[in-house]
């Protein structure tokens, strides 16, 4: 009998997690629009893996077969700045607020504020972060190749940070 509940309590538990999956499929492919509430995702703390300083990401949505892309608010601290590294299908960064900076390997450092927009190809070796005295907030679009949306590198180091910026703005 006891067996018997088991079985009857396994099959009940992948009957639930199959309906799930259909459910979330059935909401990525429904042809009407779904809306995902400001506040209803926990923002995220910057790994001290990737990031140097304080940095917060605030998740929009997450990639799906439908459309492969994430996008997130990522808000870099005076001097924070993300390491080197790379995105298999690009990434486009719309500065929102603030002003930064971002560098591509072997490359001058350019200076970004609120309003530029910044698109950096596949595969090409680059950081982005805050300037040293203001703080920098942008939307990340990042596409997703087999699962993967970005492959982290060596941390950027002070003196390349520090390089002076280019495109500066008077």
């Amino acid at each position: 009998m006891k067996f018997t509940t088991l079985l009857v309590s396994l099959s009940l538990l992948a009957s639930m997690g199959a309906f799930a999956s259909k459910a979330e499929a059935a909401e990525e492919n429904k042809p009407s629009q779904s809306i995902t509430r400001a506040g209803t995702q926990a923002s995220i703390e910057g790994s001290a893996e990737y990031f140097t300083g304080n940095v917060r990401v605030d998740p929009l949505f997450a990639a799906n077969d439908a459309a492969p892309f994430s996008g997130a608010y990522v808000t870099f601290e005076p001097g924070a700045r993300s390491a080197w590294h790379i995105h298999p299908t690009g990434q486009r960064l719309l500065v929102t607020a603030g002003v930064g900076r971002t560098g591509e390997w072997g490359g001058a450092v350019e200076e970004i504020r609120a309003g530029d927009v910044i698109w950096c190809p596949p595969k090409v070796k680059h950081w982005h972060g805050a300037s040293p005295t203001t703080a920098m907030t942008h939307i990340a679009l990042t596409g997703t190749a087999d699962g993967k949306n970005v492959e982290w590198l060596e941390k950027v180091s002070d003196e390349q940070y520090h390089g002076k910026p280019r495109g500066k703005h008077e």
